[in-house]
């Protein structure tokens, strides 16, 4: 599906077809008919637009024929219905500057560009390179945003998995390890991918543009920083549960030993008297009760030194 927009009095305008100074936005579902018809009216290279089809396309930056291709990444909520797949993974956003237009393609429907879309009236179109540097704000605040979300679910399950050692809890925890991955890896790329820019000058900014990109690349540290420190957290996290479920299962195994050997002693006392053999006080009235109150005797000393010792 493809969009255009235009902005006209401080209003964004969708229209039917390109126009100088327009915005194309292309969602999924994407077609090569599409694509061919589009790469024909702009008069861009057709690989521009299908970059976006790769999802483990990388963050970087190409020129043909004065039309320039941005790829960055962005992250978005994973639909995947395996259980086991992180909750949020990183998609590339294409952005191409054409003579006349910009045109962002997405392979999933994005946060980001649904951002820069609700402010798209105060933007200017026809500075096409303050718009892609808009883009990048919006994509550093989704992340942003979307790693305040993280941080949020992870407490959560914490503090249900302190109530519950459970395996659900544990499986959305690593469910969010993984997204931390993705983000990291991501966020890394875009940095490197902005300082690129900057040094090269490739979008030909002005002096404010710079300055503005310089601040892009600041937060992007930050987001990437956060990143980082989020999954620190969350590594000693997993392996302090970890070392708490080993700890309990040790517990557990070392009653049961305790509880095994305190049993074991009135077993053998029965045995015995169960023989079919002369035992001392057969013929006695007390018979019966004389095993008990020895096994009795026994059972409540072996769990007096075990208690003693602390092992119980």
């Amino acid at each position: 599906m493809i969009q255009y927009f235009k902005n006209i009095n401080h209003q964004t305008v969708a229209i039917d077809k390109p126009e100088n100074g327009s915005w194309v936005n292309v969602l999924p579902p994407l077609k090569q008919e599409e694509f061919s018809e589009l790469a024909d009216q702009l008069d861009l290279p057709l690989d521009f637009l299908t970059d976006s089809l790769d999802i483990d396309e990388r963050s970087r930056f190409e020129e043909d024929d004065n039309v320039k291709l941005v790829v960055i990444k962005t992250p978005t909520e994973n639909n995947s219905f395996n259980e086991s797949d992180a909750q949020y993974i990183t998609i590339p956003i294409v952005i191409i500057l054409t003579h006349n237009q910009i045109v962002t393609v997405n392979s999933f429907d994005n946060e980001a560009i649904k951002k820069f879309l609700h402010t798209f009236q105060n933007r200017h179109p026809d500075n096409r390179k303050m718009m892609a540097l808009k883009i990048f704000e919006k994509i550093i605040q989704t992340y942003m945003q979307s790693l305040k979300e993280i941080n949020h679910r992870r407490n959560l399950v914490e503090q249900r998995l302190y109530a519950a050692n459970r395996n659900e809890e544990l499986l959305q925890l690593m469910r969010i390890q993984k997204s931390l991955v993705y983000f990291v890896t991501a966020l890394r790329s875009n940095e490197m991918l902005l300082m690129k820019i900057e040094r090269t000058n490739f979008l030909g900014l002005n002096e404010d543009e710079k300055e503005f990109l310089a601040d892009l690349i600041v937060d992007n540290s930050q987001a990437l920083e956060m990143a980082n420190i989020y999954t620190n957290i969350l590594s000693s996290t997993l392996d302090a549960f970890a070392s708490i479920i080993a700890n309990n299962q040790n517990e557990v195994l070392r009653r049961l030993s305790v509880i095994t050997i305190v049993l074991s002693f009135p077993v053998l006392v029965a045995s015995i008297y169960g023989m079919n053999v002369p035992i001392p006080y057969k013929d006695s009235p007390y018979a019966f009760y004389i095993p008990v109150f020895l096994s009795l005797i026994i059972s409540l000393v072996i769990g007096w030194f075990f208690l003693k010792r602390k092992i119980f």
